[in-house]
């Protein structure tokens, strides 16, 4: 039972400094029942979460299961700073009020994922403020500026002559003093957040608080194009907030290859059923729209409900395998008469912009009931028409 508690809780992990301190601390639990905390922080700089942010919580969950109380931390002080990592500039800083805002929204998601019984959701305002400033100062005296610039944004910034902020080099040694003050044994974030994680150990042993955590470093997920990380910005994700029906679409669009790296980072399977999946899939006695469609089931179930993962596959299979309508599209009022084809997608937000529509257009991607629009100078008249842009996106227009 440990050695699957403990290749449970190294899955999918891209490096573990200290992988021999989280072994006896499993182990521990399992013979003694002493339970051990484990710390993730999340400056609320967003108000929405999307599965690459969930990568962390699947591995905190993971952590629950082993007798762990996590320690999820929301970096409420830390947000006004901005954390610097792979930043090329200095980043804008959020108001307390959107600071307070966004972490409600976070606190409302992760208990989709995260059992509330084990898990201490604290605020680093709290211990922070409490510094005060003979606090911050000897808190500065624990690292110096030449390591600092041995980071690697830090160092090509100053290299370029790029400007870099007092605040930002605060940044790091508040987030390891977070570590100091909640005592965590595992700290868990993202690869590109090593250099913070590991300030956490330093400032424990500076502090002397009588342990060192362990780090665990996950991957970033790669979004749906399989190619660049997971992002609102580059449009390639799948958000904790998105409705079934795109939920289910999203995950059927992605790669054969990239659904088992999905499974691996977000599926609450064992490795040794995703293991038996995959030899079926490859086997040929499992189709791989088949595993994706239970991938999207799982996903679904997890942040709305059964019910509406299987509705949601239900209407995927009613307007893709029988081409039909989906049975609840939104509909927009259109005033002008006639209007341009290009305009009237951006109306119905089906489009973000003319240019795009116009480019669709010409891919083929653009329909209106059912039909496709091949003149990117099409007027429409006044009528109600179904309008779609790919498989996935639906509007019924009424054009004045």
């Amino acid at each position: 039972m440990i050695q699957e508690a403990l290749r449970e809780i190294s899955r999918g992990s891209a490096e573990i400094i200290d992988n021999e301190h989280i072994e006896k601390l499993v182990k521990n639990y399992f013979e003694k029942g002493e339970t051990y905390s484990v710390k993730a922080g999340f400056d609320p700089t967003a108000p929405d979460l999307h599965l690459g942010h969930t990568v962390l919580l699947q591995k905190l969950a993971t952590f629950q299961k082993y007798g762990a109380k996590i320690q999820f931390l929301i970096g409420d002080f830390t947000a006004q700073i901005g954390d610097p990592t792979g930043k090329s500039v200095t980043r804008k800083t959020l108001s307390a009020a959107e600071i307070q805002e966004n972490a409600k929204s976070y606190k409302d998601q992760v208990f989709k994922i995260l059992d509330p019984q084990k898990t201490q959701v604290v605020f680093n305002s709290e211990w922070i403020n409490a510094l005060g400033a003979s606090g911050m100062l000897s808190l500065t005296t624990t690292f110096n500026v030449a390591r600092m610039l041995e980071r690697d944004d830090f160092d090509k910034r100053y290299k370029s002559g790029t400007s870099i902020s007092i605040s930002e080099f605060i940044y790091p040694l508040l987030q390891g003093y977070d570590s100091v003050h909640l005592k965590s044994d595992v700290e868990i974030g993202g690869t590109d957040q090593k250099f913070n994680l590991l300030m956490g150990r330093h400032l424990q042993r500076a502090y002397e608080i009588g342990k060192e955590q362990s780090v665990l470093m996950m991957p970033i997920l790669e979004g749906l194009d399989g190619v660049q990380k997971m992002s609102k910005s580059l449009n390639n994700y799948i958000g904790v907030a998105d409705e079934p029906n795109d939920m289910f679409g999203k995950v059927l669009s992605i790669s054969d290859e990239l659904m088992w790296r999905y499974y691996e980072l977000l599926s609450s399977k064992t490795l040794d059923e995703i293991e038996a999946l995959k030899k079926g899939v490859y086997g040929g006695s499992i189709h791989p729209k088949a595993a994706k469609e239970d991938l999207a089931l799982e996903i679904i179930e997890r942040f709305h409900s059964k019910d509406a993962a299987e509705q949601a596959k239900a209407e995927f299979e009613r307007v893709h395998a029988n081409n039909e309508i989906p049975t609840d599209i939104e509909e927009f009022e259109l005033s002008e008469s006639p209007i341009w084809i290009a305009k009237a997608l951006v109306e119905c937000k089906l489009e973000p912009s003319t240019s795009q529509a116009r480019r669709d257009i010409k891919q083929g991607a653009v329909k209106i009931d059912q039909d496709k629009v091949q003149d990117e100078q099409l007027q429409i008249q006044s009528g109600e028409y179904v309008l779609q842009v790919g498989k996935r996106k639906f509007a019924k227009a009424r054009v004045k």
